[in-house]
């Protein structure tokens, strides 16, 4: 709920007393942001592929005495998000007030040419579409729904994109194209809705400690180095998923939670051949 201090500096916060809808909320960032929403005062749909682990986190969620349902939903069918909006609005009595596009899955190992056509397929139809889905069905009723009622912050949209949306990292063509496409959407997005009162947020991570590693598409040696660079460098997804709704909560375009994410994205814009070149040997280096 919004409190008194929020309201004296005109900043309600999306995030505390949502009524929220999570894809991937089975494991990883999905479910530390269903969790954390429902302990900001929220009630939430937790969506994921697999309903055993999305019944797992609202089961999580309802130990902990707050309010939470789960919703099977392949994100890459428009059909299947098309009916979680309807069943999601059903149990939330009305629109949502803030929903995360989440669910996504890890790919990568092989170059351009040697990646099978299945796999690029494979990684848009999920990362990329399923984003492209829940904003193509969800915003417009986010958009028609209105303010929110009293007590309640204003409405939001946050994608979950990555770091590699700008690191383009050898080897990892379609999970860095997908989730480029997510940058872009949600500039679009959040341009298309400027002055509506719906707030859009990007969340572009580098290595945080969660299993899409044991879900996707990867080399063994890929696999190998990124959980390396996971254990060294990772964030919790719980951290994630708290500075995201923070920065959500402040109106902010951009999240990056991590110096080396910010830090890469301001060298890129600076410097953008140099960026590449350098990314390149890096890459290179650390495969050998």
């Amino acid at each position: 709920m919004i409190g008194p201090l929020d309201r004296l500096l005109g900043k309600p916060k999306t995030s505390h007393g949502a009524a929220a809808v999570v894809t991937g909320a089975g494991s990883g960032i999905g479910a530390a942001f269903a969790v954390e929403l429902a302990r900001r005062g929220g009630a939430v749909v937790c969506s994921d592929i697999d309903e055993a682990r999305a019944q797992a986190t609202a089961a999580s969620i309802a130990d902990q005495g707050a309010k939470a349902t789960a919703v099977r939903c392949d994100v890459s069918q428009i059909d299947d998000v098309s009916a979680l909006a309807e069943q999601a609005q059903s149990w939330l009595g009305g629109p949502p007030t803030l929903v995360i596009n989440n669910a996504g899955v890890g790919a990568g190992g092989a170059a351009i040419g040697d990646v099978p056509l299945d796999d690029w397929a494979w990684t848009l139809g999920i990362n990329l579409w399923g984003p492209i889905h829940g904003c193509h069905v969800f915003a417009p009723i986010l958009r028609d729904a209105g303010p929110t009622s009293s007590g309640h912050g204003p409405r939001g949209i946050i994608n979950v994109a990555s770091a590699a949306a700008f690191g383009a990292a050898p080897g990892m063509a379609a999970y860095n194209v997908s989730k480029a496409g997510v940058l872009s959407l949600s500039e679009t997005l959040a341009a298309e809705l400027s002055g509506t009162g719906i707030r859009v947020t990007v969340l572009c991570p580098t290595f945080v400690k969660t299993n899409i590693l044991e879900s996707g598409r990867i080399t063994q040696e890929s696999t190998e180095l990124a959980t390396k660079l996971m254990r060294w460098t990772g964030l919790s997804a719980e951290k994630v998923a708290r500075t995201c709704l923070d920065a959500h909560d402040r109106g902010e375009l951009y999240c990056m939670p991590q110096l080396d994410a910010k830090f890469g994205w301001g060298v890129k814009r600076i410097a953008p051949h140099t960026y590449t070149r350098v990314t390149g040997l890096v890459s290179r280096a650390n495969m050998h």
